[in-house]
């Protein structure tokens, strides 16, 4: 009886993580990373393969940006206004924008790791009139690559560490710690591409 009331909390759990990572397209608050560690870490409670997880997290990450894109080109005026809402947001968006033109896939798969770079990113693409087709294909494989290592993550420190509670702490704080790095980074590029396009040309004559 223990068994199965475990393996039935263990299953809603995992339904709990996928909704998570699928709703924090349109909340970039709800903690759908941690939520996906702790699901990994019940993993042998239901005898469940890392894999199949991967696989549900990727397929409700890319479901989430397909939904808020939807929404997104429908309601490009209450995008619009969104972005608008928050500070930062709309300079971001802008930011992401020019850097699809160069660096697509670099952009759309680091903007998975970045706290609300999802968000902004699906937003921002909404509230244009590009074609969604090369924006969905590299938002599918961002996906894939943010699956492989939430899950990835939580697998590798449940197989290192000998309590639940350690393994989920270290998986979050390295969550964290690299999300945090990545941030950083954008942000730095973002400043540095203010500054040059501040800085205008000198004309010799």
């Amino acid at each position: 009886m223990s068994e199965a009331l475990a393996l039935f909390a263990s299953s809603w759990f995992f339904v709990a993580a996928l909704l998570a990572v699928l709703s924090d397209a349109f909340l970039p608050l709800v903690p759908s990373g941690t939520l996906v560690i702790a699901a990994t870490l019940h993993l042998s409670d239901t005898h469940t393969s890392p894999f199949l997880l991967g696989i549900g997290v990727a397929l409700a990450s890319f479901s989430g940006d397909l939904l808020l894109l939807k929404f997104a080109r429908r309601g490009a005026a209450w995008a619009q206004r969104r972005l608008e809402r928050k500070p930062g947001a709309a300079s971001a968006a802008a930011h992401l924008l020019a850097a699809l033109e160069t660096k697509r896939a670099r952009t759309i798969v680091v903007a998975r790791f970045v706290p609300g770079g999802r968000t902004v990113l699906d937003l921002a693409v909404g509230t244009t009139d590009r074609p969604p087709r090369r924006f969905l294909r590299w938002s599918a494989v961002s996906s894939a690559v943010w699956a492989t290592y939430i899950v990835g993550l939580g697998f590798l420190n449940e197989h290192t560490f000998d309590t639940t509670w350690l393994s989920f702490a270290v998986s979050c704080l390295a969550a964290t710690a690299i999300s945090a790095v990545i941030a950083r980074v954008v942000q730095r590029q973002r400043r540095l591409a203010r500054e040059t396009e501040a800085v205008e040309p000198v004309t010799v004559s």
